[in-house]
This record gives structure tokens, sequence and C-alpha cells, in this order.
């Protein structure tokens, strides 16, 4: 069994984030030496429902980021045998492995044997009634059903990279899988031992999220000040035999590792810190000691971990219809009356069938409702001389929706007066509810790229 220290670094958090951040944790991990790896993490509920609107209209269905990800990173990472393991693979896993193969040949890298992890889709192929009745229940009563994809665990990951992966891509996978099939790979931990895989959960959790750990969603200007967030550095976690972390990240990078990013992020998501379900293990984190031991250095230890839940989640996509969006502006004298004025005329326009809400930025918008009641009580908007008016309305129709937005364009001169700035814009979208699934029908697979 492996025992040296095994890093594992962050080169994203989220489907948008940022195309560079990789590169100064890929040179971090190669200076360094030893065994390490290199894990994106892209694909949040929302970004597998719109990988599966794209794949449905005959486009990509994987990050359409991919290639400007990992073309800064991709031959560093190959040269210094540092394992990239992804979820870039959305609604597409074979496809996005296809694409870094294609990268590879034209940044004249050695061949990568590529891995792709798949068996999330649970609709595609698949003919089984007893599934299908069960998928419907995360649905509204009369909506189909479009895809369904399970959160998958971290063995078929382990199993590729122990099998000589350069690259793993997967679909829908927990979160923190990421992270754990790598570590046990390298370290040989049986997924029996609960602490351990445990506190490889726990790593995979603190990296997840990017720039969260380190210093990002932390920052606070006045109470919690964070430095150097145009060139924020991700997060490197150095992971000893013994289960505990070293949570830190490159140096001459902006942010911050410290004992508070750390303990937020430990806490980000969880619904009981004694018992944070995920497909490997039950995490409890009731009992870890976060410790700062260094600038930028913190050690946390202590996870504990119970046998993995018998059911794994599922994400279910549904038709949603359509949905249409239209801005304009009021500015100075009077703006936020004129700004009502225009929602109350675009209101008593609009089919009153459609699902509409109003918002008014500047004033009230985050803390607005879709029924418009903090609108309506006149003492809850702080005056302002500088508001956008923001509708949107949803149906099932498209016409529907376009003569809707089209209202908004007309405010230009049927008034309230001195409205600019109109934006407006219709998409489909689709719709996500969740399901727990019995793991006898879900049956995750491994395959290499090229292999029969």
């Amino acid at each position: 069994m492996a025992q040296s220290v095994f890093r594992i670094g962050c080169g994203a958090g989220f489907g948008g984030d940022r195309l560079d951040a990789a590169v100064p944790v890929v040179a971090a991990l190669a200076e360094a030496g030893g065994p390490a790896c290199l894990m994106f993490e892209t694909l949040a509920e929302r970004t597998l429902a719109l990988a599966q609107l794209e794949r449905k209209a005959g486009r990509i269905g994987y990050d359409a980021h991919l290639v400007d990800r990992l073309a800064p990173v991709l031959k560093n990472c190959l040269d210094h045998r540092i394992a990239i393991v992804g979820n870039f693979g959305c609604a597409d896993p074979e496809g996005a492995a296809r694409a870094i193969a294609g990268l590879a040949d034209r940044l004249g890298c050695r061949v990568p044997k590529i891995a792709i992890v798949s068996g999330d889709d649970l609709v595609s192929g698949r003919d089984d009634a007893d599934l299908a009745a069960l998928l419907a229940t995360g649905v509204p009563a009369g909506e189909r059903v479009i895809s369904a994809n399970a959160y998958l665990g971290a063995r078929e990951i382990a199993a590729a990279l122990t099998g000589g992966a350069d690259v793993v891509v997967t679909g829908r996978v927990a979160d923190p899988a990421l992270a754990v099939g790598p570590i046990v790979s390298h370290f040989g931990w049986d997924f029996d031992d609960h602490d351990r895989i445990a506190a490889a959960t726990m790593a995979g959790h603190l990296l997840e999220c990017g720039a969260q750990v380190t210093g990002g969603y932390y920052c606070d200007p006045g109470f919690k000040d964070v430095d150097g967030l145009e060139a924020i550095g991700f997060p490197i976690c150095e992971v000893s035999g013994d289960g505990s972390l070293v949570i830190t990240k490159p140096e001459a990078t902006g942010g911050c590792v410290n004992a508070r990013t750390v303990k937020e992020q430990l806490l980000y998501e969880i619904h009981d810190p004694s018992a944070y379900l995920t497909p490997d293990v039950v995490l409890d984190l009731t009992a870890v000691e976060v410790s700062q031991i260094g600038r930028d250095r913190v050690q946390v230890a202590g996870a504990r971990g119970k046998p993995r839940p018998e059911t794994l989640k599922a994400t279910v996509c549904y038709d949603g219809g359509y949905i249409g969006e239209g801005e304009i502006s009021y500015a100075g004298p009077n703006a936020l009356a004129r700004a009502k004025a225009a929602m109350e005329t675009i209101r008593r326009r609009v089919d009153p069938a459609l699902r509409l809400r109003a918002d008014l930025i500047g004033s009230a918008s985050l803390f607005a409702d879709d029924d418009g009641r903090f609108i309506a009580e006149e003492a809850r908007l702080p005056p302002t001389s500088d508001v956008r008016l923001r509708v949107a309305v949803a149906a099932v129709e498209r016409a529907a929706v376009e003569a809707a937005v089209y209202e908004v364009g007309a405010l230009y001169t049927c008034g309230p007066a001195g409205g600019a700035g109109v934006r407006t814009s219709v998409r489909s979208r689709i719709s996500t509810g969740s399901v727990l699934v019995p793991r006898q029908f879900v049956s995750p697979s491994l395959q290499f790229l090229g292999s029969a």
C-alpha cells in the first residue's frame, strides 16, 4: 500500500469557472514532484440540464469549454504524470474523451490513455417499466421524462486510474468522488474502510468548489478581506496515508487559506454534519479538527464514516417549456415610480394565464417574490434614481412568450417616460427534479477510449 503524500489539485469548481485556473495548480504539482492528480468539477444540476438540452438540439453535450480549459495544462500534466479526472463529460462523456484525444494530438503530446466512466444515464437505451415509474415521481404529473442521471461513486474512477488512465472522463458523479477515486487508487484503500473513505470524501468536498476554499466565496470586504481575487489560487489537498489532509494553494497566487475559509467550505451544502450522504460513504464531520499549521496551510483530520446508502440520488430532466425575459431602464427623478408604472402596464397587457414575475433591479430583485407581494409593500422599497425593470414570463408555447416580451419594447413610446436600454430574449428550457434510486437500477461502467 502506497504511503507517500498524495497531492490533488482542483482546476474548476463549476462549469463557468476561470479557464486559466488550473495553470498555477499544475505548475505547483509538477514542482512538488511525487504522485498527483488534477480534478475538474464542472457539473451542477443546472449544467447537466443545459447539456441535455444542447445534445437534444444536436449540439455537443459535453462541457463547451473543455478544450479551452485543458489546452493550457494537458501537455504539462502528461509530461509529469499528473492524472486528470473531470466530470466535464456531462451528457456525452465519450464525445468529451474524443475531444481530449484530438487536443492532445494537436498539441503534440504523447497519446494519453483516456478512460470513460458511464452508467449514470438512466434513460437512453433503457426499457424498464419499474424504473420509468420511479423516475416519473420526480416530475410534475403529465410531464415526460427527457433524461435522468444518477450520481455515481468513485469505484470506476479508482479502477480507471489503477488501470493506467492518464485522463478519466465522467458524466454525473458525486462531486467528492472526483477526489475519492484518485486517493483510493493511490493508497489502495478498501471501500469498506469507512473512515478512510470518509477522509477522501472530505478532501473532495473541500476541493470541489474550487476557489471557495481559498477565499473566493469567503471574501466580504471590510469584514473578511481577501487580496488578489483577480488571480486567486485554486486549492491543492495534500493527503496522507492516515487520512489527514492539508489544504493549501500555489504560491504567488491571490486568495488565502485559513481555518475560517476551510470551516466555511466544510459546512457548505451539508444537510447534516453527522450524516452527509454520498454514493461511497456516509460522512460524519462532527469530530473533525481544523488547524492552521502555516501560511496558507490548514490541516484537517478526524473524518469518520458509516456504510454507504442503499439508494443513489438521480437528477430527472423534463420539458420546461419556454421562458422569456425583457428589461428596460429608468433613471433620474421619480425613476422608481416610472418603473412601477411600466411594470403594471406589462402586467395588464400580458395574458393573465401566463406565469409572470417582475423585478425592480436596484430596488427589489433578490428579495422579491414571484407573486409581487414584496414590491406591493411600498415601505419595503428603498428610494432610488436608477432602476431597471425586468419581467420574465414562462409558458409551454413559444409564441405566447414571444408576444409577452414584445410588450417590453413597446414601452419606449407607449410610456411611461424615459425608458431606455431594452433587451429581450426567449429560450427553451429544461426543468429538473430529484428522486432516490435503488442501486440495482444503476450499472456504472468503465471503458478506455478506442477499446472494443
